[in-house]
């Protein structure tokens, strides 16, 4: 592969912010709620990178073939891969499109396939457009993906805040993050958070049943949470994040809701099923698809704590992405802290989301 910008790549980063930036040089995207990849393409060669630089090429081979099809002999182009499944995307089912066998990577690619969204061009011929002012680049990717197909697509873009508003409220319900903004004269930088994102945040009240002890000792590294659902407790996550001296706070506050805590514990058989040599419980499916060296063991609690977590969204019945910690609720009972308190996002169809992007609003 020989191409004016070279794999691996560090993706641009975005900064968060609360409320949708304004101003005459802005753009405006969806944020797409995938895995964010550079595609490399010298003829019929195709690199997939990630975020962290590793190639995820074996896992999609019909993104690869997406790519010989649609994109140009020679280009570089940064985008999101996802998988659509009816009228949003499905996370869960991207996750599941990791795995090591070459035979269960071919049976998932023809039952969950996936799409490539374009949304930044890096590079084009012989020339790298990593200096090339944003607004100039979109423009390039327009034409370079003006007769693309699904799956792959363009992403949608408007000028005008208020669009920006609206793609925010709605496009939630089809399984999208949120939006980004760009200025029009925004240089590409590798692993630099020159962008801006703006995510959904809610919270919730959730009971604290467990903990996992940190890599680096001894201290609390995330609380286990769960919601009540027809009386049963669900997991739906994790809080984690904290200073390293709060992590050893916890484990003084937690200390006394250890006593007999499987005894009865609603996660009894979920302790019981995988049991390590040295005797420590572990959580259903505790291998990590991720890292199969992390250690997931943990410790349980007897879920009568009630925490208050700052969380995005929700990806079927569990947190999406880590939740934060805000503070202890004992006002609150545990058996009051259930699914009945989230919020449910309107839906959306997925396919306007997608098929967007062949016509940019750039008034």
């Amino acid at each position: 592969m020989d191409l004016p910008v070279q794999p691996p790549v560090k993706p641009m980063l975005a900064k968060a912010a609360t409320k949708v930036p304004t101003g005459d040089d802005m753009y405006y995207e969806p944020k797409w709620d995938g895995f964010r990849c550079i595609v490399f393409r010298d003829g019929d060669e195709v690199e997939l990178g990630s975020r962290n630089e590793r190639p995820l090429t074996r896992y999609f081979p019909e993104v690869v073939a997406a790519v010989k099809e649609n994109l140009p002999e020679r280009c570089v182009v940064d985008g999101e891969i996802v998988v659509p499944a009816g009228d949003r995307l499905h996370f869960e089912a991207l996750l599941q499109r990791i795995h090591p066998a070459e035979s269960r990577v071919t049976l998932l690619a023809e039952q969950t396939p996936a799409s490539f969204v374009a949304f930044d061009l890096l590079a084009l011929g012989d020339e790298s457009l990593l200096e090339t002012p944003f607004a100039e680049r979109r423009a390039r990717l327009e034409t370079a993906l003006g007769a693309a197909e699904p799956p792959i697509y363009l992403t949608s873009v408007t000028r005008d805040p208020a669009t920006a508003e609206r793609w925010f409220e709605t496009f939630e319900g089809a399984g999208l993050d949120g939006v980004v903004a760009k200025s029009a004269g925004l240089p590409y930088g590798p692993d630099q958070r020159l962008m801006t994102k703006i995510k959904h945040v809610r919270t919730a009240d959730c009971v604290v049943a467990g903990f996992r002890w940190h890599k680096s000792g001894p201290i609390v590294g995330s609380l286990l949470l769960g919601l009540y659902d027809e009386g049963k407790l669900q997991h739906i996550g994790v809080a984690a994040s904290f200073p390293m001296a709060r992590r050893a706070e916890l484990v003084e506050e937690l200390a006394p809701y250890r006593a007999e805590a499987l005894d009865g514990h609603p996660w009894q058989d979920w302790a019981n099923a995988q049991v390590q040599e040295d005797g420590e419980n572990r959580m259903p499916g505790a291998v990590s698809r991720w890292n199969a060296k992390k250690d997931l063991s943990w410790v349980p609690l007897r879920p009568e704590l009630v925490v208050e977590i700052k969380y995005d969204q929700l990806e079927g019945r569990r947190l999406r992405h880590t939740g934060q910690f805000l503070r202890w609720r004992p006002d609150r009972d545990a058996l009051s802290c259930t699914y009945d308190q989230l919020e449910v996002p309107v839906r959306y169809d997925l396919g306007e989301v997608l098929t967007g992007g062949t016509s940019p609003d750039r008034e």
